[in-house]
């Protein structure tokens, strides 16, 4: 129970900017002519965001499955990838059923707070996952009522939301890479494009989102591919580098420092100090013989 009480607090933040973009999505459901029950209905059962903004566009036009089908596995296909990486840090328990269920709620913002822990257990995820699942049908709720009310012009204006979270998502990537930015522009190049050109004009947007998508995409791998030295080989290369330094460290430090200092303890200063004592003891026995050269010379003509 720890770990669930430890999830829903992490899933907060979470559940109240979900809050606020589901409160566009069923403003944006209403004027489209969805009922309200059903705008709850598609955020309780799906909670994909750009996913439903995009399909609810295309479920006003019957008949276009196929376009859907392709909008909808394009946009939701990243799902799969995180899935795919956070089930490397799952816990042993967190396999089979629970993973088929749990794997619902998987989201970006959820699957970014999951990935900062050591061990993703079976409870710390349901409570991480229940607050955002929560706040995006409430949101839905909540603005497909008021989307009953207010007036036309202020339900336009609040539809412009949407673009404003996009924005806030995609600028600051774009401020930290040059390629991320040439990618930005590349798609949005593309879509206009897509727009206004007469004949491409005439795509349905769901393949139009599919399609610039996935051209920008590979565009930025082909033009910006992320080079493997700086993931892998890019990590293991300073450790080479200090595993060479250490022993050039090792023997400057003993084998040229300490016999230096053991070479000038010994093979200088204690040297000096004996030959000074030789040399001492030495005229200490000179002056001896001198003073009894002395002590002859001077006794002889006593004696005698």
């Amino acid at each position: 129970m720890h770990e669930y009480k430890r999830g829903l607090r992490s899933g907060i933040p979470i559940g109240l900017g979900y809050l606020s973009v589901s409160f566009t999505f069923g403003i944006m459901a209403v004027s489209l002519g969805l009922h309200t029950w059903q705008a709850v209905l598609i955020s309780f059962l799906t909670v994909t965001s750009a996913g439903q903004f995009s399909g609810i566009k295309t479920m006003m036009l019957p008949g276009h499955y196929m376009e859907m089908f392709i909008s909808q596995f394009t946009i939701n296909i990243r799902y799969s990838f995180m899935g795919i990486s956070l089930s490397q840090k799952t816990s042993d328990r967190f396999r089979g059923f629970w993973r088929t269920l749990l794997g619902f709620f998987m989201t970006d913002e959820i699957f970014a707070v999951a990935s900062n822990e050591p061990v993703v257990g079976i409870r710390f995820f349901a409570g991480l996952s229940t607050i955002p699942w929560a706040g995006w049908t409430l949101g839905t709720f909540l603005g497909a009522v008021s989307g009953s009310l207010l007036p036309h012009r202020l339900l336009s204006a609040l539809s412009l939301a949407i673009y404003g979270m996009f924005v806030a998502i995609i600028v600051p990537e774009m401020k930290k890479s040059r390629p991320v930015l040439l990618v930005v522009f590349l798609s949005a190049a593309l879509s206009c494009l897509f727009y206004f050109t007469p004949v491409l004009s005439r795509i349905p947007s769901g393949f139009t989102v599919s399609i610039v998508a996935v051209s920008a995409a590979l565009a930025g791998a082909l033009f910006f591919p992320i080079a493997e030295t700086e993931t892998g080989e890019g990590q293991a290369e300073p450790t080479a580098k200090n595993e060479m330094k250490a022993p050039a460290e090792l023997t400057e430090k003993i084998g040229s420092k300490a016999p230096a200092v053991t070479t000038e303890k010994i093979g200088s200063k204690a040297p000096a100090k004996t030959t000074e004592n030789a040399e001492n003891t030495g005229g200490q026995a000179a002056m001896i013989r001198e003073s009894k050269n002395s002590t002859i010379i001077k006794g002889g003509p006593i004696n005698g």
